[in-house]
């Protein structure tokens, strides 16, 4: 058994990737258990001030990075997968070095990664209801779960396992962190850059005699907070907005028009709500970001996106002016002390105008967003019954 999993794991291109800082209580059983399977281990002795070194000093056939001084986890898994790929390999199967994993359990990846016809990256899913895992390991693996589902839309059992393959090919070659919120942002781009992110089950040992554990709640936990803020941010701004372009792009119009609008299985009052929430967004004073709230809050809201896309346009080119001088119109008649002299001319309209009566615009264009919204939504509302009913009528 073991050599032939030593054989598949050579076949596929797999090296193990184990990073360590002061684990000297468990490293040999780690690299022991590992070197059962493979000889193809890259360690990162991520600056360790314990007997690290000389542990080390005694497996001689293993690939060995040593840092001077301790730089957290996410420097040790970064420089151990960069290694991995200069050296040519397709995967790095990460394995922590405080004794929780199972070596056998390397078995499971091959078996996943063998089965896969496209790369993937896989973490492997412990049991977290067992007695012997502590409350807060239980609780943060809960916590990443949903911020990973919040920022990707995939719903994985174990987000925070070490124990993880990593296709060297298709993954992120650049990253922002260094401690323990990498093993974060990783699996996320990856997941953003459309690689498959799924887990696979494996076994866990806490054994809190032998285990040492660098985490440290309130630094690091804030750390990993910051991240899924940034994180959400680029999510709402950027990657739905991105995908939606991306989706529209690979269909033609046409077929792109009759899939999601004349194809739509919506509710008349869903793609009414639609509509009119595209021209809201289209008259708010949200210039710039239009494209991507409205596809974003879309989403959030679970409207028609692509309705709510094309009549949030009423902000084309052309047509700025006009709402711009409809909104100060309308907040001229519930601010009339912001004061009209020069507004009323369509022709005096500019930047200057709007400057000088700032307060006016945005409480005009406002009101008259939630006015035209309304107005189009029910309007639409009514047209898309009448149409609904000719078409029963006339089967």
């Amino acid at each position: 058994m073991e050599d032939s999993l030593k054989q598949r794991l050579t076949h596929l291109g797999i090296v193990v990737v184990i990073p360590t800082y002061n684990n000297e209580k468990t490293l040999c059983r780690v690299l022991d258990g590992v070197l059962n399977y493979t000889e193809q281990v890259i360690v990162v002795n991520d600056g360790s001030t314990d007997g690290t070194s000389r542990i080390l000093d005694d497996y001689k056939g293993i690939e060995r990075i040593d840092f001077a001084h301790n730089k957290g986890k996410g420097c040790a898994l970064r420089a151990g997968l960069a290694r991995a790929r200069e050296q040519g390999y397709e995967y790095a199967i990460t394995i922590d070095s405080d004794g929780q994993h199972y070596p056998s359990d390397l078995v499971a990846f091959v078996e996943e990664i063998e089965r896969s016809e496209t790369p993937v990256l896989l973490i492997g899913a412990r049991n977290m209801t067992q007695d012997s895992v502590p409350k807060k390991s239980s609780f943060g693996n809960k916590f990443s779960n949903f911020w990973f589902w919040f920022e990707t839309g995939i719903r994985l059992e174990d987000t925070q396992s070490g124990y993880r393959a990593y296709p060297l090919n298709v993954i992120p070659r650049k990253y922002y962190t260094r401690k323990f919120e990498f093993e974060i942002e990783i699996i996320v781009r990856a997941a953003w850059n459309g690689v498959a992110v799924r887990n696979t089950p494996v076994q866990v040992l806490y054994d809190p005699s032998e285990r040492v554990s660098h985490f440290r709640p309130f630094k690091d936990f804030t750390r990993i907070s910051i991240l899924n803020t940034v994180l959400v941010f680029l999510t709402f701004f950027y990657i739905i907005p991105r995908n939606f372009f991306r989706s529209f792009k690979k269909k033609s119009l046409n077929d792109f028009i009759k899939e999601n609008i004349f194809g739509s299985e919506d509710s008349p009052e869903k793609m009414a709500a639609s509509i009119g929430f595209g021209v809201f967004m289209g008259i708010a004073p949200v210039w710039g970001f239009q494209t991507a709230l409205v596809i974003t809050l879309s989403v959030f809201f679970r409207l028609n996106k692509v309705l709510s896309f094309a009549f949030s346009n009423v902000s084309l080119p052309p047509f700025i002016p006009l709402i711009i001088y409809a909104s100060l119109l309308v907040g001229g008649l519930v601010l009339p002390s912001a004061g009209a002299n020069g507004v009323l001319k369509l022709d005096s309209i500019s930047f200057d105008t709007i400057q000088q009566h700032l307060v006016q615009y945005l409480v005009g264009s406002l009101l008259l967003a939630t006015i035209m919204g309304l107005l189009v939504g029910f309007g639409s509302y009514i047209l898309i019954r009448m149409k609904q009913n000719k078409s029963v009528s006339a089967e």
